[in-house]
């Protein structure tokens, strides 16, 4: 089962957040938001299919999210949680913790911002389109 989210880079994309990673449907990026990979989202995790949810609250769930831009690929894999809610309407964040709050949307991320492939996050700060890829199993 997946759901796909498309967005855009921003000059202000720096991939350095040790614990979270996100990306929202913000037209705007701040230096200081340092875990943001992709802006404008055309979704968020409150649109996403509520099969899909029900299968990230499993807690034997694996979650993997597959950021793709200017021929740039890299997938985190993470768990599910019986607390997931994807309600937020403006973000989703994957998470290398187990906290979970509406934005939440991974907990046990096998890395965050920071891991990310340099040449991808360089593609993201160039304004490149991304396309975002959540699958669960």
């Amino acid at each position: 089962m997946q759901e796909i989210i498309h967005a855009q880079g921003h000059e202000h994309v720096s991939a350095e957040h040790a614990s979270t990673f996100e990306v929202t449907t913000d037209d705007y990026l701040t230096p200081a938001g340092d875990c943001i990979l992709a802006i404008n989202a055309d979704r968020a995790p409150a649109d996403f299919d509520p099969d899909f949810i029900d299968a990230c609250q499993n807690a034997d769930a694996t979650i993997t999210v597959t950021i793709e831009a200017d021929g740039h690929t890299e997938t985190v894999t993470g768990r599910g949680d019986p607390a997931l809610e994807y309600t937020n309407e403006r973000s989703a964040v994957g998470r290398t913790s187990e906290y979970v709050d509406d934005r939440t949307i991974m907990v046990g991320a096998e890395f965050a911002a920071e891991g990310f492939d340099r040449d991808l996050v360089e593609a993201l700060s160039g304004g490149a389109d991304v396309t975002v890829t959540f699958r669960v199993e």
